[in-house]
C-alpha cells in the first residue's frame, strides 16, 4: 500500500537550505518545483534517504499549515566516517554549533549543529 517516504523540512530560505544540504552535506537533488526560478519544494537524496525542503509559504498556501522551522522537535541524524573532520568543515562554513564533537555512547562520537532554519542536525561517527 505504501511505496516510499521522505522527511520534509519547512524552510524560510530554500536556497540557503539547498546550499547546506547539497553543498555541505552532499545530498543529490532528485526533484524540484517549479523547474524555473526559485523553487517552493525540492527533494533530495543521500544514499537512499529522502529529504524534502518546502517553503513556509508553500506549507501555508497548499496545506494550510503554519510551519515553524527550527523548533527542536526532531534532529536529522547523518552518519559520517569522521565526525571531527565533518564538524570542522561545517563549522568553518558558518554552520551554527550546538555541541562540538563528543562521545555519545555505544562507541559513537557526535556533534550537534543547526541548518539555516535552525533545525537540529546531528552528525555521528562510529569510534573504532
Amino acid at each position: 500500500m505504501y511505496t516510499d517516504a521522505l522527511v520534509n523540512l519547512y524552510t524560510r530560505d530554500i536556497e540557503a537550505g539547498l546550499r547546506f544540504y547539497k553543498g555541505l552535506l552532499g545530498f543529490e537533488e532528485t526533484f524540484r518545483t517549479p523547474k524555473e526560478g526559485t523553487p517552493t519544494h525540492v527533494e533530495l537524496s543521500l544514499k537512499g534517504f529522502g529529504l524534502g525542503l518546502g517553503t513556509v509559504e508553500a506549507a501555508k498556501g497548499r496545506h494550510g499549515v503554519d510551519a515553524s522551522p527550527g523548533s527542536p522537535a526532531m534532529a536529522l541524524v547523518i552518519w559520517t566516517d569522521d565526525v571531527d573532520k565533518s564538524f570542522k568543515q561545517l563549522a568553518s562554513a558558518g554552520t551554527p554549533v550546538v555541541q562540538p564533537p563528543h562521545p555519545s555512547g555505544k562507541r559513537n562520537r557526535a556533534a550537534l549543529l543547526r541548518d539555516p532554519d535552525g533545525n537540529l542536525v546531528e552528525i555521528v561517527a562510529r569510534v573504532v
